[in-house]
């Protein structure tokens, strides 16, 4: 059953213009003071869904981007901060992209955030996307199978030092600890220096291709799994793939149990409103992913449309009304929200986390507007919502 509302904010600012007539992502360059003015943003975020009773606020880690889409390179001293502002709400790494890190590095990292958040940093972890990040750091994503090859030892590397008292490893890219002489004796193991405290620890990671590879190795080491909306939510898809993948494991879990299900949006007081509203949103979050590949369906013609100003409906590009009806993307009234929400409950009925997330681009005063509407007129309606906005208050 539904009971906990969250929200991914990756971390972008606030632009001057919006949509498919808008400046072409490729295009923007803002300065070094816009960039950081990031940070406000994202405190006022946390704040606000503190104060209404959201579960969680889920962020991403990405570099380099001076188009304004992604710019957080380290939400874990983010969640360090927005801890000491705010008071219940949790943050969520979404997902710190491991091939970019050292995997001890990242365990102290965390470990460190976890003892200073009192366990309210949840981890999460990724391969990554933007070859421009993983690549400058010197890790493989152009190789996927190499990238997916290091992502995997990485992992194993991380449980290790998070669950043990001391530990050693021996693979492919790692020999740890290295075989060398320290104070007197020849080394041979290593203790992570503080470990978490708040053990087991929880781990998210997101299902994209749903391989039962992936799958697999996700349910090995207990990592919930984060999916996105449309054709992903069907049952023939990554959520029955994760559900068999348990069962391949012994595990018996409900349909949806241990998944977020994440849906972008805009609610308003008319279904036309909120569509209105949320046409260049979905537009300009088209002209981020889109030549990355995250944008399903779309052609290498439409592609390149989308990389100009206008001209889409020629190149036939989809309306954001297409997504709308595969579940990937919501425009409506809050009441028309609670029917959805309730369906995909009753689809789903293990599924606890409802990730409903303010397009990329979304103004800051928009995002504030949406999650005032949602814990006051949607969060009630579900097991717990109620109580959790009471709680804040």
């Amino acid at each position: 059953m539904i009971h906990k509302f969250a929200t991914v904010y990756a971390g972008h600012v606030d632009f001057p213009d919006y949509g498919q007539n808008a400046t072409p992502a490729n295009e923007r360059h803002f300065s070094n003071e816009h960039l950081a003015g990031v940070y406000d943003k994202m405190e006022t975020i946390a704040k606000t869904m503190d104060r209404l009773g959201f579960d969680t606020l889920w962020m991403a880690e990405h570099h380099f981007q001076r188009e304004g889409y992604e710019v957080l390179p380290n939400i874990l001293m983010c969640a360090v901060h927005l801890a000491h502002v705010t008071k219940r709400l949790k943050i969520g790494c979404g997902f710190n992209i491991t091939p970019m890190w050292h995997p001890l590095r990242l365990a102290e990292d965390f470990a460190t955030a976890d003892i200073l958040t009192k366990g309210r940093t949840i981890f999460g972890v990724g391969r990554g996307y933007h070859s421009r990040e993983v690549e400058t750091f010197g890790a493989p994503i152009l190789d996927q199978n190499a990238n997916r090859e290091l992502f995997e030892e990485q992992v194993e590397i991380l449980f290790k030092a998070f669950n043990n008292e001391s530990f050693s490893h021996q693979g492919k890219h790692y020999t740890l600890p290295p075989e060398v002489p320290y104070r007197g004796y020849q080394l041979k193991e290593l203790t992570l220096v503080p470990r978490p405290v708040n053990r087991p620890v929880e781990c998210w990671q997101p299902i994209v291709s749903a391989s039962p590879r992936g799958l697999d190795f996700m349910v090995k080491y207990d990592i919930k799994g984060a999916v996105g909306g449309g054709a992903a939510t069907m049952q023939a898809g990554p959520i029955q793939a994760y559900r068999d993948a348990a069962g391949r494991a012994g595990k018996n879990w409900q349909l949806g149990e241990n998944l977020m299900l994440g849906v972008h949006g805009l609610v308003a007081r008319t279904r036309e409103e909120a569509l209105r509203r949320l046409t260049p949103l979905y537009e300009e979050h088209v002209k981020m992913f889109a030549p990355l590949g995250f944008v399903p369906g779309l052609t290498p013609e439409q592609i390149a449309a989308v990389a100009g100003r206008g001209g889409w409906a020629a190149a036939g590009v989809p309306p954001v009304e297409h997504f709308m009806k595969l579940g990937s993307w919501f425009a409506g009234t809050p009441d028309d929200l609670v029917v959805f929400l309730k369906g995909i409950e009753e689809k789903y009925p293990g599924m606890e986390h409802i990730n409903f997330s303010s397009p990329i681009s979304t103004p800051k005063e928009v995002m504030v507007e949406q999650f005032e509407i949602i814990a006051a007129e949607v969060m009630p309606h579900f097991a717990g919502g109620a109580v959790q906005a009471a709680a804040a208050k």
